[in-house]
This record gives C-alpha cells, sequence and structure tokens, in this order.
C-alpha cells in the first residue's frame, strides 16, 4: 500500500513537473514573440500600476494578442514584474519580454523640441504648445510672468534664450524647456562675453544680445556674420545710425505685411534705427552662438554699408558712392 501511495506521489510530481515546464514554455513562447504594432507606439504607466494592468493595456492598444498565458508571466519570471511609472516608446521589431524589459528599466522615451535660431519668441511659444506629452503651463501666462517663473533678468524674453534642440520626458512643463534655454544662454554668453574684443562701442551683455540678433536677422551666411558685425560696430563707433530693415519690420508688429515702404522707415517706433541712434531697445529675434561670437569678436573692417546681392550674399562697401553703385546693381539683378 505504501509502495503504492508512493509511486502516486512520483506520478503526480512529475506530471505537476511536466504541466509546469510545458507552461513555461508557452508563456516563453508568448514573451518571445514579436508584437503585433506595426508603427511607433507610446504606453504610459502612471505611479501605482500594477503589472496586470500593463498588460491590459497592451492588448487594449493591439500591441499583443490576449492569451491566458499572460497571467503567468509574473509567477514564472517574477523578475519581470517590477515595472516602472513613465512613457515608454514601443517599437514594432520588439518582442514581448523587450517592452517588459523596457517599462522595468525607467528608460522613458525621450521627446524633443527644436527651438530655432532667428524666431522671435512668440513662434517658440507655439512651437512648444504643439509638443504632445508636453504640460503647457505658459497658456495663460504673460511674458512678464513667463520670464519671473524662469528666474530671467529681463521681462521682455525675446534674445535671452539660446536656440538648440532640447530634449524632455512625458509629464514635463513648457516652463522647464524654457528655463533649460535661458540658463544655458546664460552660460554661454556668460563665457562669450569673458573673451570677447575689449574695444567694442557695446558696453553690457544685453547689448550683446541686441547686436547678435540683428546680425541673426541679416544674413543666414556663416562667413558673412563677421564682416556685418564690423559694419554695425564701425557705424556705432561714429555715432552713425545702423539703419537695418530688420528691426524696422520688428518695430512694425503686427503692421508688417512683407513690404516695407519708404513711410514705414521714416515712421518713429523704438525699433527704427533708420530714425534711432544707437541700438534697438531689446534684441529683435533668437540668436545662435556663432551671431553672439559675431558681435562679440567682429574682424576689423573698413566697411560701413552692405546690400544684398541677389544671390543670398551681400556686398560690402566702405564709401556711399560705392554702396549706391552696388544698390543699382541689386536692383538690376532683380530686374532680371
Amino acid at each position: 500500500m505504501l509502495k503504492k501511495w508512493i509511486f502516486g506521489l512520483l506520478f503526480l510530481s512529475v506530471l505537476l513537473g511536466g504541466a509546469t515546464l510545458w507552461s513555461y514554455q508557452q508563456v516563453k513562447s508568448v514573451l518571445n514573440e514579436p508584437i503585433l504594432t506595426t508603427s511607433e507606439t507610446f504606453i504610459t504607466v502612471n505611479t501605482g500600476d500594477s503589472f496586470s494592468k500593463l498588460l491590459d493595456q497592451l492588448v487594449a492598444l493591439n500591441v499583443i494578442n490576449p492569451s491566458t498565458w499572460l497571467e503567468l508571466i509574473s509567477r514564472l519570471e517574477p523578475q519581470l514584474a517590477h515595472i516602472k511609472a513613465g512613457t515608454y516608446q514601443i517599437q514594432p521589431d520588439m518582442t514581448l519580454r523587450e517592452v517588459i524589459t523596457l517599462v522595468g528599466s525607467g528608460k522613458e522615451h525621450q521627446f524633443s523640441v527644436t527651438l530655432i535660431d532667428g524666431d522671435h519668441f512668440k513662434a517658440w511659444l507655439t512651437t512648444l504648445s504643439q509638443r504632445p506629452y508636453m504640460i503647457h503651463d505658459t497658456e495663460s501666462m504673460t511674458e512678464a510672468e513667463i520670464a519671473k517663473a524662469i528666474g530671467a533678468d529681463h521681462k521682455d524674453l525675446e534674445g535671452c534664450l539660446l536656440p538648440n534642440t532640447y530634449y524632455y520626458t512625458a509629464g514635463a512643463t513648457d516652463l522647464s524647456v524654457l528655463k533649460r534655454a535661458y540658463e544655458q544662454m546664460q552660460d554661454f554668453l556668460g563665457d562669450a562675453w569673458a573673451n570677447r574684443e575689449k574695444k567694442l562701442p557695446i558696453t553690457t551683455p544685453y547689448q550683446a544680445l541686441i547686436m547678435a540678433s540683428i546680425i541673426e536677422k541679416e544674413t543666414a551666411l556663416p562667413k558673412e556674420r563677421g564682416l556685418v558685425a564690423s559694419v554695425f560696430m564701425n557705424r556705432l563707433r561714429i555715432g552713425m545710425r545702423l539703419q537695418t530693415d530688420p528691426t524696422v519690420i520688428y518695430g512694425l508688429g503686427d503692421k508688417y505685411d512683407g513690404n516695407i515702404t519708404r513711410k514705414d522707415l521714416r515712421t518713429p517706433t523704438p525699433y527704427n534705427t533708420y530714425v534711432i541712434k544707437g541700438l534697438p531697445p531689446t534684441p529683435i529675434a533668437m540668436p545662435n552662438r556663432a551671431s553672439i561670437l559675431a558681435a562679440l569678436n567682429p574682424p576689423t573692417s573698413p566697411y560701413y554699408y552692405f546690400v544684398a546681392n541677389g544671390k543670398g550674399g551681400h556686398v560690402f562697401s566702405v564709401t556711399l558712392a560705392e554702396h549706391n553703385r552696388a544698390v543699382q546693381a541689386y536692383l538690376k539683378t532683380l530686374k532680371n
């Protein structure tokens, strides 16, 4: 009788072991199968979410098929059940095991936003407002309130933030991105100011930003930035007006329709450098690093004038007579 009982236990143990092994093989097969999605998919795991809720989400998103074997994953491979809150990007070539491992790693997806040099602060706000998985705190804030929130010294943020591509995780605020852009500008500007040409007709880092923003709007050619800066510095040294169209456009604001008239050039605004002497009161765009360096270390040149050449660049002149000839050549190019 005892032998039969022992034999029965052994048979049952073998049977259970075989069933467990077979179940494990089924679970392993489910884990190693490619997921169903054919495009990038995002999944968000909230704090306190269970492992089973994660699997339910994956089924609901059609990432995986429903299966009774899913319930056994946490029992047969308990190390996979330790998941972390966050938003994760699921790639179409992943397996279920790789998806679960990603969620367990805590390596959230890094979203990106590119804040473009030469744009205005308002354009940056529009760009940020369109980014996914970002909290848009600035929607109900004035520019002065935003400036205070990010710790800026000036309530007008034009030109005070560094153009760059910034990365963020889901749930980050637009204010946090702007704060980083401000701090990066402060760091770069501080270093550039410390290494500036000492005999410049500008006296503060903020004036350097103003000058850099004008350079930014006047040329997109790297080889011309220094010469453009030298023209404006030469003019400032002798008290000559800057007479640069981008400042007129900025002063017109929403009134600008794509064309500058003679009336516009004569109409006083705080930014119209055909009317005012010296620099405008604030930057007129977001300058990049190259424009700031050009403003702070311009080459020595004899030039006081420049005009477009109709081919994407500019012609630089020493005298007004030379400049007028260059203007006529440009008008002829436009006509032809």
